[in-house]
């Protein structure tokens, strides 16, 4: 038996932990995209997929809904993969360990990959069951979603004859998302001069660690600490004071998501020691003071280690401490039309400086496009005045909040009469894959929903078991009224 064989919905929690029995990380989704191939040819239902590993799964209307317009049920098949720093799992090659209370599910030491497991899961229970009343259905489940929605971009939309749209990729119960932020990841360059003479320094590890992180559109409106900023803080408080030769600061895992543990490693003059340390010691405490209410687990560990090799110039050391302490971080600016939204953010998920080169990408999302720009030309501007080059990818549309909808507002009407409260309509600032299928499908009709999920992205991830099963029932319930 299955370790999730106990929970309700039978079907749904089957089937996510058949997903979940092999690795399925951004860019190695082959795995569990034939794993949906295969069965959905063993149900004799159509399905294709293409050269980015999508899947499109499609079953007939049942009887007394072959003219109701058929229905997209989407989700993606990719997850983040975070795990903590010490453990030997490899999450490429070997599959999460699921493990539940009955409560909650989630995975032993790693994150869960709920977003977006679910959603598969859900359409795939949907599909396998033939009492369900529903309309004409297509399951779409798209691949590399957390690492630029390519999934979604590679879609051949002459394969999609449904404007009605249920994307199950979103965490909070009881919402219906209706609108979202567009992105743009941004990966900047600069050279290092490196120290070719280096005596009488003693060298320190430095590891800022204990932060929640998450995920940097969802959360990051919670002012959680950035690693990469707050290590990188901690040195150049080091450099004010005196001269300090970088051999590496390297942290984060993703560019979505905020970074929760870096390392610097680095040297002082060996006459400095006690005042460096006493500098380290000033600046985390400092730190931690600020994070108190928001990240109560931040430390900052410092001890002196051996000399690694080499180093960056003082000057230059020093030169991309200031780069970084003068990085916009986190929110940027709210809405000014819905209540509570963020507007515009930046993160950077991921730093490398190592001898001779620095390195960092960043996560920039805007629901309005000329602030985005803005956000990603800031962004240039000040690398380029440090002397190094920003390059631009992976961006995606904006999905623009509409007044008028007939599939929300179905999908509100049913929600209160199965729980007897209205559901919360809003619009989000992370990026969904709606906002690429309504550039690409005409007239698309679309609402984002799911489960209870907390700490997506991150090792504390969990799935709420009881929401799973409200959820199941309000997809089921939704396409019963879609005739």
């Amino acid at each position: 038996m299955g370790i999730l064989s106990e929970l309700e919905p039978r079907r749904v929690f089957e089937f996510f932990e058949l997903c979940s029995s092999v690795p399925h990380g951004s860019g190695n989704t082959k795995q569990v995209s034939d794993i949906c191939v295969n069965w959905a040819r063993s149900r004799g239902l159509d399905v294709t997929q293409d050269t980015y590993n999508n899947v499109i799964i499609r079953k007939p209307a049942s009887k007394g809904y072959e003219n109701a317009p058929t229905v997209i049920l989407q989700g993606h098949l990719d997850m983040v993969c975070a795990k903590y720093p010490e453990d030997d799992l490899d999450m490429s090659k070997e599959p999460i360990k699921l493990m539940t209370d009955g409560e909650f599910v989630w995975a032993d030491r790693t994150s869960l990959g709920g977003d977006d497991m679910i959603a598969v899961a859900t359409a795939m229970a949907i599909l396998d069951d033939d009492k369900l009343e529903h309309p004409a259905l297509e399951a779409v489940f798209t691949t590399d979603e957390e690492t630029g929605l390519n999934g979604a971009w590679g879609i051949d939309p002459s394969e999609l004859k449904g404007r009605l749209m249920l994307n199950m990729d979103s965490e909070d119960e009881g919402v219906f998302t209706s609108g979202c932020a567009g992105g743009v990841r941004s990966l900047a360059t600069l050279p290092l001069a490196i120290e070719r003479r280096l005596s009488g320094v003693a060298f320190y590890n430095l590891s800022v660690a204990g932060l929640i992180g998450g995920h940097s559109g969802a959360e990051i409106q919670c002012e959680r600490g950035n690693s990469n900023l707050l290590c990188a803080r901690i040195v150049r408080e080091v450099a004010k004071r005196m001269p300090v030769f970088i051999n590496s600061i390297r942290g984060g895992i993703f560019d979505n998501v905020i970074p929760s543990k870096t390392v610097a490693v680095f040297a002082v003059p060996e006459g400095k020691t006690a005042e460096a340390e006493s500098v380290m010691t000033s600046a985390a405490v400092d730190i931690k003071n600020e994070l108190a209410a928001q990240d109560h687990g931040f430390c900052a560990v410092f001890e002196k280690c051996g000399c690694p090799g080499k180093v960056n110039t003082a000057v230059d050391s020093k030169k991309v401490l200031n780069l970084l302490f003068s990085m916009p971080n986190g929110v940027q600016g709210m809405s000014r039309s819905l209540e509570n939204l963020v507007e515009t953010s930046l993160s950077m998920g991921i730093l490398d400086i190592c001898p001779g080169k620095m390195m960092f990408k960043s996560s920039i999302r805007s629901s309005v496009q000329s602030r985005k720009e803005w956000m990603a030309d800031r962004v240039k501007t000040l690398v380029e005045t440090f002397g190094g080059t920003v390059d631009f990818a992976n961006e995606y549309p904006a999905w623009q909040y509409q007044p008028q909808s007939d599939l929300r507002d179905t999908a509100c009407r049913v929600y209160k009469n199965l729980y007897g409260r209205d559901a919360q309509v809003l619009a989000i600032h992370a990026g969904l894959e709606c906002g690429i299928f309504a550039s690409k499908l005409e007239g698309l009709d679309c609402i984002a929903f799911g489960p209870n999920m907390r700490d997506i992205h991150s090792v504390n991830e969990k799935l709420e078991v009881a929401s799973v099963e409200r959820f199941y029932r309000l997809v089921c319930a939704i396409l019963k009224e879609l005739n």
